[in-house]
């Protein structure tokens, strides 16, 4: 079923990570099987579908579907554990520049779609990240979704801008979508947390 076959990848990025293990290379690894084919991890599981049809089928018959229900609420927790990492990124940028203040940092969040190369934000699991981490962060939050002109409702207080200004103005970055300018985009020197792979000699998220 396609929502338990998400979870599995959802739940082995926090495994690897506390294990010091790169999730994009254990899974490279695991794929050369040929009867193995495991999906990347990200920063949830978005969509119209996935993301809200499995609630229907609990509903239906939740004892039967307790498998469905873990599923859903593991790919639910997900931006949650994304931003921990991310207040940890900042964290350590204080540490290293002990006479700022959190309201001094800024955040670029690369992505805002559900999935790669669309301009959908229908149950975006980056969307969720960025509005929560506005409403938490003290400093600047920059979006950078080059499939949209202006942002939806609800993102208040977070501004839109360009990939290259982004990378001139933030301090932390934090790549929730693996559109393909960003693939091709320059990979920040530091204090970046990649949720899709797009860095994976970088990340273990």
């Amino acid at each position: 079923m396609p929502k338990v076959n998400h979870v599995l990848e959802t739940a082995s990025s926090p495994v690897f990570f506390s294990s010091l293990l790169s999730v994009w290379e254990v899974i490279r690894l695991a794929n050369r099987h040929p009867r193995v084919s495991i999906l990347s991890p990200g920063p949830g599981v978005g969509g119209h579908c996935i993301a809200v049809d499995p609630w229907f089928i609990v509903a239906s018959a939740p004892e039967a579907a307790r498998i469905i229900r873990m599923a859903r609420e593991i790919n639910d927790a997900k931006p949650e554990w994304v931003l921990e990492k991310v207040a940890y990124s900042v964290a350590s940028f204080l540490a290293q520049y002990p006479k700022l203040s959190a309201a001094d940092v800024t955040v670029a969040c690369y992505g805002l779609a559900f999935k790669p190369d669309i301009d959908d934000l229908r149950e975006s699991p980056a969307q969720r990240i960025v509005k929560l981490l506005a409403m938490q962060h003290a400093g600047t939050v920059l979006a950078i979704e080059p499939n949209i002109d202006t942002l939806p409702p609800g993102l208040d207080g977070i501004e839109l801008v360009t990939l290259p200004e982004a990378h001139r103005r933030a301090d932390v970055h934090v790549y929730l979508v693996g559109h393909r300018q960003f693939k091709d985009s320059p990979q920040p020197v530091r204090y970046c947390i990649d949720t899709v792979g797009l860095f994976p000699a970088l990340s273990n998220l």
